[in-house]
């Protein structure tokens, strides 16, 4: 167990009070391997101060459509430095995502005209 003075830790609360994240996704990235953490006499979760930053840069990653595991694999760089430009480690990873991304927005258009086809006409369309 790591031993630091307790004025430097937060508690779970603490963070996610700070970070607006909740308390359930905070363990989860514990859980994951994503945060720093260190066990109080009585058990209880303390973080380090860095641990607002890696949340934030946790959430910020989720919301462009990364996953856990995904945000795992990516090096420290990623979740050290809040507003972190991208690593050039990542660079790649970020570029197919963006491809994914654009690929699900052309299948729900195509969708969406099949649906709005749908409508005007009183039948399903024929695939094409």
């Amino acid at each position: 167990m790591n031993k630091m003075p307790s004025k430097e830790l937060l508690s779970i609360g603490e963070v996610a009070q700070r970070t607006g994240a909740s308390v359930r996704s905070i363990r989860h990235y514990d859980e994951h391997g994503l945060l720093a953490v260190v066990r109080a006499s009585n058990g209880y979760r303390m973080f380090p101060e860095t641990t607002v930053t890696q949340v934030r840069q946790i959430q910020r990653m989720i919301a462009t459509g990364f996953s856990i595991d995904d945000i795992r694999g990516f090096p420290d760089c990623m979740l050290l430095i809040e507003g972190a430009r991208s690593c050039e480690q990542i660079t790649d990873v970020q570029r197919q995502r963006l491809e994914a991304i654009d690929r699900q927005i052309q299948d729900l258009e195509r969708r969406r005209t099949r649906l709005i086809k749908t409508l005007s006409e009183g039948a399903i369309p024929p695939l094409d």
